[in-house]
Formats: structure tokens, sequence, C-alpha cells
């Protein structure tokens, strides 16, 4: 399968440093990758409604969802760009991923069948010095990945929060260069061996 990457941006800001550290890293990806970017402040989707033992579930097949749904689908990576916002993923974020939780349920569908083996990655930007603060961020992807079964890439951290600012990150900027071409292992819970 050829390597389709789609970049889920979580950012309440347009341009914003995630976004562009997102950018720089995918900058070094091979032309023949294809990319998708869907903007999820410009893509809303309803809030998550659990529905998974009250009814029945079908496919979206119009509006915003179906496009998150059939981009999912399609990506063999799938980039988590949301900026570190109390410590975790984004509200935007947070609600796409909750959506999967739906779509596990999706008749004629294995959607975690389908994703496992592909790989999750994050990138963030974060306002501290101290790059453990976006611990439950990370802990919140590989997770994701390891209950999915998919391989996990980590998170590329920067640093910034006036727009920007991780423009000034030098250190983040050159793991940006050759972050997508490491070998993703397969995600983990950390309670296992």
């Amino acid at each position: 399968m050829t390597r389709r990457f789609l970049f889920v941006l979580g950012s309440a800001r347009a341009d914003g440093n995630t976004e562009l550290l997102a950018r720089r890293a995918a900058e070094q990806l091979p032309p023949d990758v294809e990319q998708q970017w869907i903007d999820l402040a410009e893509h809303p989707v309803p809030d998550f409604e659990d529905l998974r033992h009250d009814s029945d579930h079908v496919r979206p097949t119009e509006g915003n969802l179906a496009l998150l749904f059939d981009a999912t689908l399609a990506a063999t990576d799938i980039v988590i760009a949301s900026p570190l916002y109390w410590y975790s993923l984004s509200a935007q974020t947070k609600r796409y991923l909750d959506y999967w939780s739906g779509w596990l349920r999706t008749p004629g569908l294995d959607f975690k069948e389908t994703l496992a083996g592909r790989t999750l990655w994050g990138v963030t930007a974060l306002a501290h010095p101290q790059p453990e603060v976006a611990d439950p961020l990370v802990g919140t992807l590989n997770n994701s990945a390891a209950y999915m079964g998919m391989r996990f890439g980590g998170v590329l951290l920067g640093n910034g929060s006036k727009p920007g600012d991780v423009l000034n990150d030098t250190e983040a900027l050159a793991r940006a260069k050759t972050f997508f071409a490491q070998e993703a292992p397969l995600a983990r819970f950390v309670y296992e061996d």
C-alpha cells in the first residue's frame, strides 16, 4: 500500500505553532507520499454521542464526519496535530478520537482491524520549558494506538506560545527533519512488558 498521510489539525488558531511544526515535518516526506490535511476548526463535527449499545450504527455518508471517516480509513499514517491545551489534546481533537468508538461498531467494517498495523503520530506545541507536561497527550495517543493495534511514531514536541514562536525552536525544527523517517514500533500499553 502506498503511504498516505492524514494530518488532523486540532488547533483553535489558524496557522498556529503546532501546524507550522507539522508542516515542517511533512516537507521532509518523499514526493510520492500522499498528504491530506483536515483542519477540525474548518470541518467541525458535532459532539460525540455514545450510542454503541443503544442503536444501529451507519457509516457516515455526508458532511464533515464522512470526510473524516473516509480520510481515516484511507490513511496509512494518521498525524494528530494538536496543541497542548490544559496538558492534553484540544477539544476538537479529542472529539475526533471519540468518534473512533462509534466507528468500531460500523456494520460491514472492522474499523479496529482496518487500522491495525497502520501508524499514529503526534505533533504538538507547548508553552512550557519542560516537555514532561505533555505526557498526558503522549499517553492518550500511545494508548489509543495500542488499543487499535497500530504502530506509534511518538510525538514531535515544539515550544511556542505566540504565533510563529515554534520557528525559533531550533531543536524542534531539527527533529522535524527526520521525524517521519523513523521506524515506528507497534504501540504498547505502559503496563505491557
